[in-house]
């Protein structure tokens, strides 16, 4: 359920926003935590139905906001104004829901409000970071170089995810392939060959043997396994794609890992480095950005981290620096150029430089990854392979011995 809420900071400033709540106590509790003392709660209005229609079954891709980003910094460069440039968009965009999209925040800005606020209205498409970013550059005057940064940042996002999709299609085939032919083995080929030896009379050997009934228990409960492993498998991903312990015992297993930790951790750097500099370009303030940027990152450690850093460290008057080396989860050499950083005025300018150090250092831990996972799956075939060879190979030798 999404209730809307209005508060009040502790410097007397009111703020308002929509939070997802099962009541108004888990709402009360939300606003307690972020330090905001409430002033009404009530259950959000739901949007209009031709607002609904224009998403529903239908999603904005990262490739239209790239589209959208690009385009719009092109035309503000050149000096279109910002009506102009939309009404361009809509004619030239084949894709219905982003056209009704760009409709729509036409629409917001002839009504005299902001920029942002369409975006706003779709969290499920634009992240705080892409919608803060515009607030930033509306509210001084750089949109232009506002979605320029976006776009070459949703650009750079995006070939990340190409390039870990494209590294890891064989290891996943590999796999899929290797649970093929072990389901092969063991519910088909195992309990066939299991009947001719049990029933034939012969003295198996116990190995044998505890082979072959492992094979005809998985063949008579096979479908029975198969749900099982099904509503096993739903429950984990809601568990651990949806609750909070769930994600944090997730992320900290992945994390433990060393070949898929290290790929893990060098990707939540080079996004954190990123996000924060590109916030920080737009003039957002420091604590706002680190807790902006802690949305960004599926990392919970370092989540979490970067919340105390602006809620505990920051805010209470510590150095940015010094508030980084409090944090493990952060490598010595990224808190240490943070801090040498910040002291020379160039925080926004290293903590880009950091991004582009580290979409190097991903590349080159996603081969090490790769590496890693290949030769383990296929030790594992032949493993398996090599077990139920040796409980067919090991009575036929017996057998042969007895003549």
């Amino acid at each position: 359920m999404r209730f809307h809420y209005v508060a009040t900071q502790a410097n007397g400033r009111a703020v308002e926003g929509d939070v997802e709540a099962r009541g108004s106590n888990e709402v009360l509790a939300f606003l307690s935590a972020k330090g905001l003392k409430p002033v009404s709660i009530a259950k959000a209005k739901r949007k209009s139905l031709a607002s609904k229609q224009i998403y529903i079954g239908k999603a904005i891709n990262a490739t239209d906001k790239i589209f959208l980003a690009k385009h719009l910094s092109l035309m503000l460069r050149v000096g279109t104004d910002l009506f102009r440039a939309l009404d361009i968009l809509v004619a030239d965009t084949e894709k219905t829901p982003l056209r009704s999209f760009l409709k729509e925040i036409r629409a917001t800005l002839e009504k005299g409000q902001p920029f942002y606020v369409t975006f706003a209205r779709y969290p499920q498409y634009f992240s705080p970071v892409f919608v803060n970013l515009i607030k930033a550059g509306e509210a001084s005057g750089t949109l232009e170089a506002t979605f320029d940064n976006l776009s070459n940042m949703l650009a750079k996002q995006e070939e990340l995810r190409r390039k870990i999709r494209a590294a890891l299609i064989y290891p996943i085939l590999l796999l899929i392939g290797s649970l093929l032919i072990m389901t092969f083995l063991i519910t088909f080929a195992l309990p066939k060959i299991a009947e001719v030896f049990m029933q034939g009379g012969l003295e198996i050997p116990t190995f044998s043997k505890t082979v072959f009934l492992v094979g005809l228990f998985l063949a008579d409960y096979a479908w029975l396994l198969l749900g099982l492993f099904f509503f096993l498998a739903i429950v984990a991903w809601y568990f651990f794609g949806k609750t909070l312990v769930g994600k944090r015992m997730f992320s900290n297993f992945l994390g433990s890992i060393p070949v898929i930790g290290r790929v893990i951790n060098r990707i939540a750097i080079q996004r954190f480095s990123g996000t924060l500099s590109s916030l920080l370009k737009a003039g957002v303030p420091i604590v706002n950005a680190l807790e902006i940027t802690a949305t960004s990152i599926n990392h919970q450690q370092m989540t979490q981290a970067l919340r105390r850093i602006a809620q505990e460290g920051v805010s209470k008057g510590l150095s940015i620096g010094e508030s980084f080396k409090r944090e493990k989860v952060f490598p010595a050499s990224v808190s240490s150029l943070i801090a040498i950083s910040e002291r020379s005025g160039h925080l926004d300018e290293v903590l880009a430089t950091l991004s582009s150090f580290y979409d190097s250092e991903i590349e080159s831990a996603i081969k090490t990854m790769v590496a890693f996972i290949e030769p383990a799956l296929l030790i594992l075939i032949g493993l398996v392979v090599a077990l139920i060879a040796l409980s067919i190979i090991v009575p036929i030798y017996q057998l042969v011995g007895q003549f």
